[in-house]
Parts: C-alpha cells; structure tokens; sequence
C-alpha cells in the first residue's frame, strides 16, 4: 500500500527565508514544496470555489506522481451543515477540482465541533459523493448559477472518467465516535480522519476504508509547536502498521511557526517506504 506525506496548504509567510529559501518568487513556492513531499492539502477550496484556471496551473506546477488533496468547501460542512448540499455539491465539483487530473487524490471533508452526529443527514450526505471522476462529472453538470457556465469544467478528463475518488471525513464532536458512526463511514467507504488537535478535540483512530487519512495540528500546542523525534517515531510505527492494509496520507498542519514542511521531512525520512519521488533526498534534508 502507498505512503504518502505531506502538508496542509502551502502559502504562509513564516515559511519564507527557511523553507522557502530568501527571494523565492511566490509563484514557485509550490513547484518548491511538491519537488521535496509527494502530497499537499488544497485549502484555498475550503474558503471559496475556485477556478478551472487555478487547478490547472496547481497541477502544471507539480512533478508526475505527486497528489493532492482536495478540501471540500465549508458551505457545505459548516454554513449548510451536510443538509440539502447536492447542488452545493455540485458546484464544488464544477468549480476546476477535475482539471487536476491525474495529480486529484482525496477529498477532505472537515466538520466543525458544533456539527454533531445525525444518521439521516450523514447517510444523505456520504451517499451523494462521487465515488469515480466520472461521477463528479455527472454531479457538476448540475450546478446552479451561483456558478456561471465559463467558470464551471463538468466533463471528465480523457481517460480519468474511472478514476476512483476517495472521501475522508474529520469530524470534531464526539457523538461521531460511536459504532453506529464508524459503521456508516464503513459501509460508505469514506475514511474517518486521525486528527491530532493537542488535546483540543478526540482522536479518533478508527480504520473505516482502506484509506487511513491523518492530519497532524500539533501535539502540544495547536498549529504551533514542532513534534518531537519521539513523537514522529510514534506516527512512523503508527504509519507503518496502517500501511499493511491500507493507503496512508498524512498531513502537518502546525503551520504557524513554519515547522510544518520540516516535520513532513523528518516523518518521511522515518519512513523510506514512503511515496516521496525522491526518497534519499528527503532524508538527506531531514538529518
């Protein structure tokens, strides 16, 4: 099974002068970042629809067998809170997310902590995502104007129409842990995600899909502090064993201070099993 490591999103300041070496134009920050780690969290989709332009300069900019992951819009998860979302939906799928092609790997659905379990409305919800490009396809064709035609990409790709599309799920209420729950996202196929919040919200460690979805917010502090080589040794066996049955992402999202891009190098160079494209280099840079 594939090992994928990564970081979510890839824009911040603090970053620039040290991962980012000084004068690095911004336009080449990504090219940067995807030619050292083999996955990035888009989260620019989480805020606002993009374009078919922008996805598709984001996958020109990255090396072949480099993925992203896809964060779906919080109109969904927390504006509209998963009830009546097929148009919404839609409009997600049509707004470029296809253009990505070959580089398109997961699609993160982030629920705030005040969005709790309700069966009905979860099962609605999970039955409605696209399992296949193809379906995404099909699904944004019935997009709304919210989202003009010239804006809207609604056929598959040539030849990625059965591209297999898969769905995590990081919920933040702990109704959510219950094997009712986990059940669900099972029969869905839909990963529930590890997220480790230093104590802010559970951690849930459930395997739900033969997809094992992590994102790392900081263990102590939130966003903020840079993991431990106790602590990224405890992640790589935690890796390791999910890895026998499934496919493993991992994300570091404790960002504020800049540690995130050197915590994915240190945890990749644990792992050389790992899909990093490069994996001496990475361990090179991690010592």
């Amino acid at each position: 099974m594939s090992v994928r490591i990564g970081i979510s999103g890839w824009s911040y300041r603090a970053w620039r002068g040290d991962f980012y070496p000084a004068g690095l134009r911004r336009r080449d920050e990504l090219a940067h970042a995807a030619a050292r780690l083999s996955t990035i969290e888009i989260n620019g989709s989480f805020y606002s629809l993009q374009r078919p332009t922008t996805y598709a300069t984001w996958r020109e900019q990255t090396p072949d067998g480099f993925e992203f992951a896809v964060k779906g819009a919080r109109f969904v998860t927390h504006l509209k809170r998963l009830r009546d979302v097929e148009r919404p939906l839609a409009n997600f799928f049509a707004s470029g997310v296809l253009a990505l092609q070959d580089r398109l790997g997961p699609v993160l659905w982030q629920l705030p902590e005040s969005v709790h379990y309700d069966e009905e409305v979860v099962a609605t919800f999970l039955a409605l995502l696209p399992r296949t490009v193809g379906q995404a396809a099909a699904l944004a064709r019935r997009h709304d104007e919210r989202l003009p035609p010239e804006r809207a990409l609604t056929r598959a790709p040539r030849g990625f129409a059965g591209r297999r599309l898969r769905h995590a799920l990081e919920f933040r209420h702990e109704s959510f842990c219950t094997e009712e729950a986990l059940a669900l996202l099972r029969a869905h196929d839909v990963a529930c995600v590890v997220a480790q919040s230093a104590g802010r919200w559970l951690q849930a460690e459930a395997v739900t899909s033969d997809l094992v979805y992590v994102r790392l917010h900081g263990d102590e502090e939130l966003y903020s502090n840079a993991y431990s080589d106790a602590a990224l040794d405890a992640w790589a066996a935690k890796v390791r064993a999910w890895s026998r049955t499934a496919d493993v992402v991992v994300y570091f999202d404790n960002d504020a201070h800049g540690h995130a891009p050197h915590d994915a190098l240190r945890l990749a160079a644990r792992l050389p099993e790992a899909d990093t494209g490069n994996a001496e280099a990475l361990r090179a840079r991690a010592r």
